[in-house]
């Protein structure tokens, strides 16, 4: 955008330079077509002539299309000597575009030509073409639309000719007509028409990209011929005519002047002038019979009036609707029908005091046109006028009558006359009284009254509401009267507001009679209580409180409480809660701490409203100091006792136990008669003999301790010496001379679970060559917690070529070497079933 922007620049200063005049006629734009469509194609050549050659070979051409810079273009050299440079534009996206050819010299831009490039839609037909007669200026007038833009200059033309056919062959031409710009109507003369010969119209339309005609139409000009509106008027009252009934309004017409000889027909529509009616609608209307008498309108209502003609039995267009014409109606007597109640007072034996009620119930919609009510009462023995006795606007009126009389006559009235007369009968209170009455509030301004309908079935009820008590400015109780007897309930919608009491008062009503009047009393809603209780402390411990309230009374108006609410608070800001219902008065607060401080609230909660009563801070009572040494001591014990039992588990558990120390046997409470086992099948083999020479002589024994470890495989360097013992026996004998010092490597520290429990020598005399076994096997020995040696395992044999047993005979000069073992415990103690070759020992 800079870059452009400062070619924009540049070009701005180059136009204004004075340049050489040789560079004036240097080159020219020729363009394939100067008018294209949108999104075509288009190709544009400059031609630089021979009197740019003095510039020299410094130059270049440049195009520029609007301010884009088009470096890139195809140049060539024609035979007669001039340049050619070619730019393509693949899509024109502007309806107009400025294209430039430039001479790039140095550091300059010359523009050398300029071509304007116009792309657009060709025209599409014209539609919708209408003509008009119009007898006021004396011209057919057509009119269409155009279609959409074209985005390039556009011409219409209406065309037309005359024919005596139905337009098939045309008979005299008829000038175009050519509208101004930007119109699509155009007016044809009378003096080029024949008002009641045929004529073909069409529009032409035409643009740089081509041309296109709308489809044609066939008429004759008074076919099309549309009329004025007429004029409307009132017609003047006559002493010879009667004037128009209710409802009804008398009017005339005039139609316009230059087609009085036109046989014409016309509508009249008509709407109230207030409200939102619509048109009503009044066809065939003769136009030779200038006055019309409009019925069937409410009475005493001002309408809006228009009326347009055209003309009858020919072709033709109706005319505008004329101006409007506002006309009222005239009144008449009120048609409506008075619900009436009443109230008595005996004044004195002689007179009573009646408080008469009523509402006009609109028998048509006419029932808003009353001026005023008539009371009026005759007394039976008398004749002519009857007395009035209340003339007034509003819907009650209070007057005395003497005690017998039994009915007064209720009229509405307005200048038109006066209303069917009502007979206000009163009524002695001898029918069944109403069952249960009862009321339920809907909302904030309704409330809901029902009852239970007696026996018989009324014909109707009266049902009363008002303020309890009266308010100090009078205003009258609301009333409604139901027709219907066999309803059990109604919704009281009027002058109904919350917070306030109602006495209502509902009166069956029969056939020459009525019941007794029922009473209740309501609220829409009630507020919220007053004030909560007063909370007060009654006792109070180092872990509980007691709390006590006195609840108010009821207070007229006020919705009664339904629960009570107590909150609790920590100095460390811990809340607590719980919820009492109503005829709650106290609560004992559990579970507080010692010496601390808590702030206590009290909310009273009625049906919708809540209430916050006096707050309350205490303080619970300190602890003595023998009591906390009890609690001390106390929790010591429950420590140590807690101790001692852990310590008992972790002692008494074999897993424990084992763990910290290896299971070594006592040597002196050992015997290897009572480790042997019962011998099961699996361990049922051929013992060598002790007797047999072949023997090795036994110069160790290894008891090792149970861990759970694999064991590793045991290493033989000559396996002919033990090939007939056991591989539980081989894992745990060491065979060589006893007198030749051992080669086995001590054991390690760290493999603390192999115990040298007890070394015998045997004899070195004994045949054959000593034997070497290696195992570093940590089997353990013993299995299980209590260790039980086999048969064979503390006893070792030699065994001769033959299988023999053969004794193993201690060397004389070795007694001193087996002297001091004799005194080992477990040596003494052995026995061996059937160790015929122990003797030595």
């Amino acid at each position: 955008m800079v870059g452009l922007g400062a070619w924009s620049l540049v070009g701005a200063a180059l136009i204004i330079l004075l340049l050489p005049r040789s560079l004036e006629q240097c080159g020219h734009i020729l363009l394939s077509a100067p008018t294209v469509r949108l999104g075509d194609q288009v190709t544009a050549s400059c031609i630089i002539t021979q009197n740019c050659s003095h510039l020299g070979t410094e130059w270049r051409i440049v195009w520029k299309l609007e301010p884009e810079l088009h470096p890139r273009e195809r140049q060539r050299h024609l035979p007669n000597g001039t340049l050619q440079s070619t730019i393509t534009l693949p899509h024109v996206s502007h309806s107009r575009v400025l294209l430039s050819c430039c001479l790039h010299w140095g550091n300059s831009l010359q523009i050398l030509d300029q071509a304007e490039l116009q792309a657009g839609y060709p025209p599409t037909a014209p539609h919708n073409l209408s003509c008009l007669m119009n007898l006021t200026t004396s011209s057919l007038i057509c009119q269409w639309e155009p279609g959409p833009d074209t985005h390039l200059s556009t011409s219409f033309t209406l065309k037309s000719f005359k024919s005596q056919d139905k337009c098939q062959t045309q008979k005299d031409s008829i000038p175009d007509c050519v509208p101004e710009d930007g119109q699509s109507h155009c007016a044809i003369p009378r003096k080029h028409l024949q008002l009641y010969q045929n004529m073909s119209i069409w529009v032409q339309a035409r643009n740089a990209l081509g041309t296109s005609v709308s489809p044609k139409l066939c008429l004759a000009p008074m076919d099309v011929v549309k009329l004025e509106p007429p004029t409307l008027w009132a017609l003047e009252p006559s002493p010879a005519v009667a004037p128009p009934q209710p409802g009804c309004l008398r009017l005339r017409w005039e139609t316009w002047k230059p087609s009085l000889y036109i046989e014409q027909k016309c509508e009249l529509r008509h709407q109230p002038r207030l409200g939102e009616a619509g048109w009503d609608l009044v066809s065939g209307l003769p136009a030779r019979t200038p006055q019309y008498e409009l019925c069937g309108l409410l009475p005493s209502t001002a309408y809006t009036l228009q009326m347009r003609c055209t003309r009858w039995r020919l072709p033709g267009h109706w005319s505008e609707w004329s101006p409007s014409l506002e006309l009222t109606t005239a009144q008449r007597a009120p048609i409506v029908r008075l619900d009436t109640w009443w109230r008595q007072r005996q004044l004195d034996p002689q007179t009573v005091a009646v408080q008469l009620f009523w509402k006009p119930i609109a028998l048509e919609e006419d029932s808003r046109q009353i001026q005023g009510y008539l009371v009026s009462w005759r007394p039976s023995d008398q004749a002519g006028a009857e007395p009035i006795l209340c003339d007034t606007t509003e819907l009650n009126c209070t007057f005395q009558l003497p005690s017998e009389a039994r009915e007064v006559i209720l009229k509405a009235y307005n200048t038109a006359g006066t209303s069917h007369p009502t007979r206000v009968v009163f009524l002695e209170s001898r029918g069944p009284p109403l069952g249960r009455l009862h009321t339920t509030a809907r909302d904030p301004h309704s409330l809901w009254v029902g009852w239970e309908p007696p026996r018989p079935q009324p014909q109707g009820y009266v049902i009363e509401w008002g303020l309890s008590p009266p308010s100090p400015n009078g205003s009258p109780m609301t009333w409604r009267m139901e027709h219907n007897g066999s309803i059990a309930g109604t919704l009281l919608q009027e002058n109904i507001r919350p917070f306030q009491l109602y006495e209502i008062t509902v009166t069956p009503l029969y056939q020459d009679t009525k019941g007794p009047s029922q009473h209740i009393y309501a609220y829409s809603q009630e507020m919220a209580p007053s004030h909560g209780p007063e909370l007060h402390l009654r006792h109070i411990g180092k872990t509980w409180a007691q709390l006590e309230w006195v609840p108010e009374a009821p207070e007229l108006g006020k919705s009664p409480l339904t629960h009570y609410t107590i909150f609790w608070t920590n100095t460390q800001d811990q809340s607590f809660s719980t919820v009492l219902n109503a005829s709650t008065h106290s609560f004992v607060l559990h579970g507080l701490e010692p010496s601390s401080l808590y702030h206590v609230q009290l909310v009273a909660a009625s049906q919708a409203w809540t209430a916050n009563s006096t707050s309350l801070t205490l303080m619970t009572l300190t602890l003595e100091e023998s009591e906390l040494h009890i609690l001390l001591g106390l929790f010591g014990l429950l420590v140590l006792l807690i101790c001692l039992c852990g310590a008992a588990q972790f002692c008494c558990r074999p897993s424990r136990k084992y763990s910290l120390w290896p299971s070594v046997p006592d040597p002196a409470r050992s015997s290897l008669g009572s480790w042997v086992p019962t011998i099961t099948a699996e361990d049922i083999f051929q013992l060598p003999s002790l007797q047999d020479p072949g023997m090795p002589p036994i110069t160790k024994i290894t008891v090792l301790e149970e861990e759970e470890k694999k064991p590793r495989p045991c290493e033989s360097s000559d396996s002919s010496g033990t090939g007939s013992l056991s591989t539980l026996v081989q894992a745990y004998v060491l065979q060589g001379d006893p007198r030749v010092p051992s080669t086995q490597p001590p054991p390690q520290s760290g493999n603390s679970d192999q115990v040298l429990y007890v070394q015998v020598l045997g004899s070195p005399t004994g045949p054959g060559p000593g034997h070497y076994l290696r195992c570093d096997s940590t089997q353990p020995l013993l299995e299980g917690l209590t260790p039980s040696p086999k048969s064979y395992e503390n006893v070792w044999f030699q065994t001769s070529p033959l299988g023999a047993p053969e004794p193993l005979v201690p060397h004389p000069e070795d007694d001193s070497i087996f002297e001091p073992l004799l005194d080992f415990p477990l040596l003494q103690g052995l026995r061996v079933s059937g160790a015929e070759g122990l003797g030595g020992f």
